[in-house]
């Protein structure tokens, strides 16, 4: 139980003010989940998860502080965002079946490395995900409004939506998704700094050039796998004409 308060309570002093401990912690696990995404790598999951687990205790802000009997200092987790802890729930069941997706598919990989093979979305898949952005956010604007969300409500429900739709791209295989956390990070960002949680900011202001980073890895990873693919097709044309002959 001591534990459990001190990790509730505890606090880093920074530049006069103070970070709270479950906010760096829960994005260092963010960080390292977002590293073996670019990688491909099925452990992304469950530690994005365990990240995700700290985060809600977060952005409850006030909700959660009432709950355990703690009066946090004004600036430090004391806005509540409704919609970052909606995102942070949602991510826990996406996550769920990204991580069942991504075992799945790297067993099945033809390389056996266990990665995903990255590919393009479809025509169709890119239009739903520009209106179910345009529809979610404007659907869960006065849903979070109602809940007392921190304005402007209307970039809360954009992360949320963005954020649901990029992590059901990344566990399609999707390589656009790296794009969706850049249209996340340019609303979220200033969102997250000016409700005061200056780590998150911080670190999703980084996100911004890693997720476009990210999208150039993945763009290169899916053409080796296009040119493998290309380069395989002659050796085994051949054989499978042998196969019809025969």
């Amino acid at each position: 139980m001591d534990f459990l308060q001190w990790l509730l309570t505890a606090q880093i002093p920074m530049a006069g003010s103070a970070l709270l401990l479950r906010e760096v912690l829960g994005n260092a696990f963010g960080l390292a989940s977002a590293l073996g995404g670019m990688a491909r790598r099925v452990w992304a999951w469950p530690v994005g998860i365990a990240g995700n687990l700290l985060l809600v205790t977060v952005f409850a802000g006030t909700a959660f502080a009432s709950a355990f009997g703690i009066a946090p200092e004004a600036g430090v987790g004391s806005a509540t965002l409704w919609g970052q802890v909606g995102r942070q729930i949602m991510f826990l069941a996406v996550s769920a079946y990204g991580w069942a997706e991504w075992h799945r598919e790297g067993h099945a990989s033809a390389d056996q490395s266990g990665a995903v093979a990255p590919r393009w979305a479809s025509g169709r898949a890119r239009l739903g995900l520009v209106l179910a952005m345009a529809v979610g956010t404007a659907a869960l604007t006065p849903l979070f409004a109602a809940f007392g969300s921190y304005p402007p409500v209307w970039a809360d429900a954009w992360t949320f939506m963005g954020s649901l739709l990029a992590t059901y791209g990344m566990a399609r295989g999707w390589t656009e998704f790296w794009l969706i956390w850049v249209a996340v990070d340019v609303v979220g960002v200033p969102l997250l700094f000016s409700a005061g949680y200056y780590a998150s900011g911080t670190m999703y202001a980084f996100y911004g050039a890693f997720t476009l980073t990210g999208f150039f890895v993945w763009w290169r990873a899916q053409l080796r796998e296009a040119g493998r693919a290309a380069s395989s097709a002659p050796d085994s044309a051949p054989a499978e004409a042998a196969e019809v002959i025969g």
